[in-house]
């Protein structure tokens, strides 16, 4: 089976582009998993429990969403060789910082997943490239919910008790289960 996934031809690590591209998705979607548990925690400790639970939500999507992609690896037999996570950023003086954070991140990750499934393409891989399908769709409403959420925050103008009160009418509700999401490795909890 190693002969089938190291061959000469599929660059320095033994794996196509889409793969390495893939594993290192991994790892950029659990340092998004950390960043929105850093953001959660932030405003959790600002008593903003609406607001918290949105990003705590975050994290633990960011979380499957890792192992979507480690499931899908597995089931490829490409050795997930887990990489570390990036920096995360704590410090914050104020909640548009945040909220603004979670949008570029968010944007971030539309454009990796873009290059996902350019690299699947391009290598002719059809199973990666219909395997981002998904991941394509969920970016569009992650992008579409930030931007919402961003504008919220400053139409608030430091009212974080309006912020929170939108959050808890149009926010609240977990998102249902997705039937066509890819498999996690081990339990989704989200």
């Amino acid at each position: 089976m190693n002969a089938l996934r190291r061959t000469a031809d599929h660059g320095p690590a033994g794996l196509t582009k889409f793969h390495r591209l893939l594993l290192e998705q991994v790892g950029h979607e659990f340092t998004a998993s950390h960043q929105y548990f850093a953001i959660a925690a932030w405003f959790d400790d600002r008593d903003l429990p609406a607001l918290a639970r949105v990003f705590y939500r975050q994290s633990l999507e960011e979380r499957d969403h890792a192992t979507m992609m480690v499931r899908y690896l597995l089931d490829n037999h490409v050795a997930p060789d887990i990489p570390g996570i990036g920096e995360i950023q704590t410090s914050f003086t104020e909640p548009r910082e945040l909220v603004a954070l979670a949008l570029r991140q968010e944007q971030q990750v539309t454009e990796q997943i873009k290059a996902l499934a350019k690299a699947a393409r391009d290598e002719q891989d059809y199973t990666g490239e219909q395997f981002l399908n998904w991941f394509l769709q969920e970016q569009v409403e992650e992008v579409a919910t930030m931007s919402t959420l961003l504008n919220i925050v400053e139409r608030g103008t430091g009212n974080m008790f309006d912020v929170e009160t939108w959050v808890n009418r149009e926010l609240s509700a977990p998102a249902e289960g997705d039937s066509n999401a890819p498999q996690t490795a081990g339990p989704a909890v989200s």
